[in-house]
């Protein structure tokens, strides 16, 4: 039983900040020393990013034109995952507008006002750029921005790459094969990396405790709180809203995969649920094909709750750093986390590597300032916990714009005691490769499925 909990990553990060507040208190000047232990790490995943944001990006691309039956699938499915992209990373902003958790902390002394002042300038001039060049003032500036950005030049290769390979047939297939052993191989590395998280956590936490004293804590502690109410509200008003189009409550959703969820919060980790999902989706009347598309490709571009987190962390470390941004300079930042979020991913710690890349990105904001936020990483199950609700709320939505969600089915599996009579589907469900789905044995099984 001591082994096990020993083993659990939470409780190593809780016990590792722990460890870095008393030593904090205890010695400031040792503590400080602690530094380089958080520097080490933050360089090591950061080599991590690019290839790991080059595969995810080009297999989710080609995935979600190459699979698709029907063609409106793919293109329903790409415009809701873009409105709740900018949704989420809107909720973000605000949250860290309105209740400004940053406000009050010291910035690092490596970065003195003076400096501050020069990267803000710089930052401005940058935004500026990319605005003309979305504008379509001048495309050199555009041109400008991608070379200066080694992360946004890999998210434009990943997109291109993407689309080519959806268009290349069996050798796109066996293209994509390859690109999945080279995922795996990267989230094999990502999980040794992510081994010596509580080390880095203790040394930023001890580090953060010895320079700028206990007080710290608070604008940490701050900062979580917003994390979780911004992803509440979220949830309440823009999942609410997307399940309500599709016919179902949101509690009864929840409900409905408690199992799931508890999964998720224990693990930090969302794609764990994954096979469970599926197989409650497909049994809340939604066509295989949809569920199989709309749910594997959310995984990586429907990630609400690391959205939230990716445009609040960095408008926290800017507040952190005394740096205010105007409007200009925050459309910017939200145009960056578009790009970055496209390499997000399930998996435990992977947020911390999107807010790294965004943060490469954007001068105005130091990437060593990301350490301030490893010591409360795992302390923030809302992320997956709203990304993986956000993606069932999305198959089902997507499911009833495509109109291969049988009504009929979901209101049995919810509702098994009250099912209702004499609603079919809204379409044929016999259309793509659900056509099968319909014909399954649904009301016993679903029940059944809930009571497990």
């Amino acid at each position: 039983m001591i082994l096990k909990l020993a083993r659990n990553p939470t409780l190593q990060i809780v016990v590792a900040v722990s460890a870095g507040i008393l030593l904090g208190l205890w010695r400031p000047d040792l503590a400080m020393a602690m530094k380089p232990l958080g520097s080490g790490f933050l360089q090591l995943v950061g080599w991590v990013i690019p290839p790991l944001m080059f595969v995810l990006v080009t297999s989710g691309v080609a995935r979600l034109r190459c699979r698709r039956q029907a063609r409106g699938l793919g293109a329903r499915t790409l415009v809701y995952f873009e409105a709740l992209k900018v949704l989420a990373l809107l909720c973000g902003l605000l949250g860290a507008l309105l209740l400004r958790p940053g406000d009050g902390f010291s910035p690092p002394p490596e970065f003195p006002a003076h400096a501050l002042a020069a990267q803000v300038h710089s930052a401005v001039q940058g935004t500026e750029r990319m605005v003309e060049a979305g504008a379509g003032v001048s495309p050199l500036h555009l041109w400008q921005l991608l070379s200066r950005s080694p992360v946004l030049q890999v998210a434009l290769l990943a997109l291109v790459c993407g689309y080519l390979l959806s268009r290349l047939g069996a050798v796109g297939e066996a293209v994509l094969a390859a690109l999945d052993r080279l995922l795996a191989l990267l989230f094999a590395l990502l999980r040794v990396l992510l081994r010596f998280a509580p080390l880095a956590a203790f040394s930023a936490m001890a580090f953060t405790i010895g320079r700028y004293g206990p007080g710290s804590t608070v604008h940490l502690l701050k900062f979580i709180a917003v994390i979780y109410l911004t992803c509440l509200a979220f949830v309440g008003i823009v999942l609410a809203a997307a399940s309500r189009f599709a016919g179902v409550g949101l509690l009864r959703l929840i409900a409905y995969i408690k199992e799931e969820l508890l999964l998720v919060a224990s693990t930090g980790s969302s794609v764990i649920a994954l096979p469970g999902l599926l197989r409650k989706l497909e049994r809340l009347g939604c066509a295989r094909q949809s569920a199989r598309v709309v749910l594997t490709t959310g995984y990586t571009f429907n990630l609400a709750g690391s959205n939230i987190y990716l445009s609040c962390a960095a408008l926290f470390l800017a507040q952190t750093g005394n740096v205010e941004l105007d409007g200009l300079q925050l459309l910017g930042l939200l145009l960056v986390c578009l790009f970055t979020s496209m390499g997000s991913t399930s998996i435990a710690g992977s947020s911390f590597l999107t807010l790294a890349a965004t943060l490469s990105v954007l001068p105005m904001i130091p990437v060593e300032s990301a350490g301030l936020l490893l010591g409360v990483e795992r302390l923030m199950k809302c992320r997956s916990l709203t990304n993986v609700l956000g993606n069932c709320v999305g198959c089902l939505a997507i499911a009833r714009w495509h109109g291969s969600l049988d009504q009929t089915i979901l209101q049995r599996a919810l509702n098994p005691a009250r099912a209702v009579p004499g609603r079919g589907p809204l379409r044929n469900t016999s259309r793509g490769a659900g056509s099968g789905h319909a014909e399954e044995p649904s009301n016993g099984s679903a029940a059944g499925e809930e009571r497990r």
